[in-house]
């Protein structure tokens, strides 16, 4: 997927605050993929819905102010946060508020152009936790909306109850590309009602061999990380950091990879890059820092590599 022009990437789904201990930072799963994406050189939106309240207005001036493309539609809802407190080793447990504004996201004639327009898409459960919700309809009209060559990035976020079946299935039936971790396999396994698997196993068996799914993006945590790509495999240490949180870290992984390899960087090499960036996330505070001087050198040598 090399492109002269930039890539049109959306973060599909909720922005909201994380209430950390340090005191709150915006955040949200899709938001922080785009964010990400963005550092990666992609034309980055993110596409929620916001409430007509201070905490939305702050969101949208955050965001902005920090470069990002943000189509948010204002909802009677409040704006959505979640609580979050943060382990010894900086790993984050949540406590979301219930029936927000990104929890009813209509979609609107704008969100269906820019649908029409998206080369990459990353979404996730959190946004469709309500049964017959107006954001659950939206997401999958949005992703059917998208062109047939896109590539949509199925980051599945399990959090609290959050999720079921249908929304599992949903997913994996439209998606190119899925995400998860080492607690969320076993999870995922049970739901689709099979034996609980090993990655490898996983990928072959059921993203190949039931939903034509090329690529597997597969993390565990301080224990690396693994990553199936078209019948190929990759396998990446975790670099040692002193973390002060690991909000987010995920997200920029997953934007790392996907932001190189459509822009031609080898797969292994936009892994590795990929665990770099995560880990450099890990030692800021919140989901969103801009990459340290070193590693936007280097991404952007990457790119220019795989593009000359």
């Amino acid at each position: 997927m090399v492109n002269a022009k930039p890539i049109t990437c959306v973060g599909l789904g909720e922005i909201l605050w994380d209430i950390l201990p340090d005191g709150p930072r915006v955040g949200g799963a899709p938001g922080n993929f785009t964010f990400h994406a963005m550092q990666m050189g992609l034309d980055a939106s993110a596409v929620s819905s916001l409430g007509k309240d201070e905490r939305g207005d702050e969101a949208l001036r955050i965001l902005q102010e920090n470069g990002l493309k943000v189509h948010a539609y204002r909802s009677d809802k409040e704006t959505g946060y979640v609580k979050a407190t943060l382990d010894e080793r900086g790993v984050p447990t949540y406590n979301f508020a219930l029936d927000t504004a990104y929890d009813n996201m209509p979609f609107t004639k704008e969100f269906e152009d820019i649908a029409k327009k998206t080369q990459v898409c990353c979404f996730g459960t959190l946004a469709q936790r309500q049964e017959n919700g107006e954001s659950r309809k939206s997401i999958l009209a949005f992703l059917d909306a998208m062109p047939k060559d896109s590539l949509k990035v199925f980051d599945i976020n399990l959090r609290q109850n959050f999720y079921n079946v249908e929304v599992i299935k949903a997913g994996l039936e439209r998606c190119n590309v899925f995400k998860c971790n080492d607690d969320e396999l076993p999870i995922v396994c049970k739901l689709l009602g099979i034996d609980v698997l090993s990655p490898e196993d996983f990928y072959n068996q059921v993203l190949k061999g039931k939903f034509d799914i090329d690529q597997f993006i597969y993390t565990c945590g301080e224990h690396g990380s693994d990553i199936f790509y078209f019948g190929q495999h990759s396998y990446v240490p975790t670099p040692k950091v002193k973390v002060v949180d690991t909000v987010g870290a995920g997200d920029s992984f997953t934007a790392t990879f996907i932001g190189l390899t459509v822009q031609g960087v080898d797969f292994k090499v936009a892994h590795q890059a990929a665990a770099d960036v995560a880990a450099y996330v890990c030692t800021q505070s919140g989901a969103m820092p801009l990459l340290s001087a070193e590693l936007k050198s280097r991404i952007q040598d990457l790119i220019a590599k795989a593009q000359a």
